[in-house]
């Protein structure tokens, strides 16, 4: 086992002999449209950000009781498909049952993937001194699950072309980071990259800092955050920086490596921001036009504190 459970370390890697595998697992529990969309993209995303290529899933489907009809599985199953087919994944095997307690849909993707060893990029191989990258903004998934599932909340407080245009963002920009991370391995000196998920981009750069045991330092100025986001988060009342941001790839990178890592995202079509700098002395600091304090901590994901209150 080269790597195993530990705090900022989403994937087991095993030794195969002359290849790494990469495993994964993680559920959708909050989204139920375009659940399958979801699940193959959360998990892949992980995988890649090891610098390796997702090969193969499975899937459980825990599907609720009363509720569940022909045209749902239907669904489910066309999403995974078609989701596993954009990215150049099989899916292999799984299961399905009728569970009994639930409200909605729940899938349970594993995904597994490959990289030789020489290639592997360590969750925890961030360095001081290392430039921080982000790639798109924050927060792509957050932004489409709140304009699918909180619409009846919004209406009224956001204009509809804009919550037309968040509830789009699962698929433009999109929530896969896969070739954000092959661009990103390919075009410098990596030395981690993550995917932030639950509790935000504030959440991923603790978890990334706290694995390699260093600081940082955030320019807030600088985070790209969609006007939608902004939008939507201001008429809930949410904070963007603790809401869940799959999309986005978080990459620490030589500063040498940092200029030529984003321009050749940007060549393929990927925004791409350098958000702040890792340092040895602990904590990460957040600094802006109001001056520098501690970046926020969130105890939970903000989707899931606004979901509570419904």
């Amino acid at each position: 086992i080269i790597a195993g459970p530990r705090v900022g370390e989403d994937v087991a890697v095993i030794d195969m002999g002359e290849r790494y595998m990469v495993v994964k697992t993680d559920p959708i529990t909050f989204a139920t449209d375009e659940i399958g969309w979801y699940v193959v993209n959360v998990n892949a995303n992980d995988v890649a950000c090891l610098g390796a290529r997702p090969r193969w899933m499975i899937a459980t489907l825990l599907l609720p009781e009363g509720t569940t009809d022909q045209a749902l599985v239907d669904r489910i199953f066309d999403q995974l498909h078609t989701a596993s087919y954009a990215i150049g994944v099989s899916v292999v095997g799984g299961h399905t049952e009728i569970t009994y307690g639930l409200e909605r849909p729940i899938v349970v993707g594993a995904m597994f993937g490959e990289v030789d060893p020489e290639r592997l990029v360590r969750s925890d191989g961030a360095q001081p001194d290392d430039a921080l990258i982000l790639t798109k903004g924050i927060c792509v998934e957050g932004t489409a699950i709140l304009a699918r599932e909180a619409a009846d909340q919004l209406c009224g407080k956001v204009e509809a072309p804009l919550l037309a245009r968040a509830a789009r963002f699962l698929h433009d920009p999109g929530i896969s980071v896969v070739r954000d991370a092959s661009i990103v391995a390919a075009a410098g000196e990596v030395h981690a990259m993550h995917d932030p998920t639950e509790g935000g981009i504030a959440t991923g750069i603790y978890e990334m800092t706290q694995a390699a045991g260093v600081g940082a330092i955030v320019d807030g100025d600088s985070l790209p955050v969609y006007p939608e986001t902004r939008a939507l988060c201001e008429a809930l009342h949410l904070d963007p920086l603790g809401l869940i941001a799959s999309g986005a790839l978080l990459a620490a990178v030589s500063a040498e490596s940092a200029v030529d890592i984003v321009q050749a995202l940007k060549r393929e079509g990927i925004a791409a921001t350098v958000i702040g700098r890792l340092r040895e002395t602990p904590g990460v600091m957040l600094r802006d036009a109001h001056g520098e304090r501690p970046l926020p901590t969130f105890t939970r994901d903000e989707i899931a504190r606004f979901f509570d209150t419904l």
